[in-house]
């Protein structure tokens, strides 16, 4: 089939998946699994796993972690078959919202789709999610990378631009069929997709997506809107930062909150470096 028909074929998929989805895999991991679909081709990752977030590529493996979230250009396939080996399973990262200068593939997107400075992050521009036909490409061809390397899933960041100063008028609606779309094109790679916060988005996208990854969420008060995901017993990861959240609150009041939900937690620095902190 050729790129355009392919391109036809998965946009078509991920609307049919906003209209009426299934969920199913494969597990790993510590934890309760999720139901699983007779026709689901990829790994699911269990609720209540544990879980390292560390995008400086330092100390792979981590120690006691069954899940790893690491950087899908600076890890190598080398390193992804070391966290296989030690019994983990690999999360690609992918920034898929906003536009990244120093990556490899910086040239590739155009103009047309480079919004707003994302605060905070000078050397990154919100993305017009809405040109599916430009950036589908570039982001498809991320996501091979990620199955090339032998990762088992990958997470989408970057993609509440609904809810940011982004440059382009973008809804609810927008992010979740650029989301969707993703999910179709990664789901076929046999990876499991994870979403970063938007819990806005869960309603309808609970089905879709695999997993989530939630920043400061218990630290701003949010936790509970993952509920869509819970209901279907899926992992649920809630990242807080050392910069907002003393050791001892975390330990003393967010690790009792969260084994309460059935969610995994750890405290990191905003920097996501090897060094965590887990619940006792």
């Amino acid at each position: 089939m050729q790129a355009n028909a392919l391109r036809v074929a998965y946009f078509v998929a991920a609307i049919a998946l906003l209209a009426a989805c299934g969920t199913g895999g494969t597990t790993g991991g510590s934890g309760t699994a999720p139901p699983a679909s007779p026709s689901a081709t990829w790994w699911l990752p269990a609720a209540g796993s544990s879980f390292q977030y560390d995008l400086s590529q330092a100390g792979l493996p981590s120690p006691g972690a069954s899940i790893e979230d690491i950087d899908w250009e600076a890890t190598t396939a080398s390193e992804v078959a070391t966290l296989h080996a030690a019994g983990a399973h690999a999360v690609c990262y992918v920034d898929a919202g906003s536009y990244e200068n120093w990556r490899p593939d910086a040239a590739s997107f155009p103009a047309v789709v480079l919004g707003n400075t994302y605060a905070g992050y000078p050397n990154e521009r919100w993305l017009d999610i809405r040109r599916i036909d430009l950036l589908a490409p570039i982001m498809d061809a991320r996501i091979a990378t990620c199955r090339a390397k032998g990762f088992d899933g990958v997470e989408f960041d970057n993609v509440d631009g609904y809810d940011n100063n982004t440059g382009f008028p973008l809804t609810l609606q927008d992010d979740e069929t650029y989301l969707a779309n993703l999910a179709a094109f990664a789901h076929a790679n046999g990876l499991a997709v994870g979403l970063k916060n938007a819990p806005e988005m869960l309603p309808a996208m609970a089905s879709t997506v695999d997993f989530a990854i939630n920043e400061s969420c218990w630290a701003q008060g949010w936790c509970a809107q993952d509920a869509p995901l819970r209901a279907q017993h899926k992992f649920i990861v809630d990242v807080e930062y050392d910069d907002v959240t003393s050791a001892a609150q975390f330990t003393s009041a967010f690790c009792p909150a969260a084994a309460a939900l059935g969610d995994t937690t750890i405290l990191k620095h905003p920097t996501l470096d090897a060094w965590i902190l887990t619940c006792p």
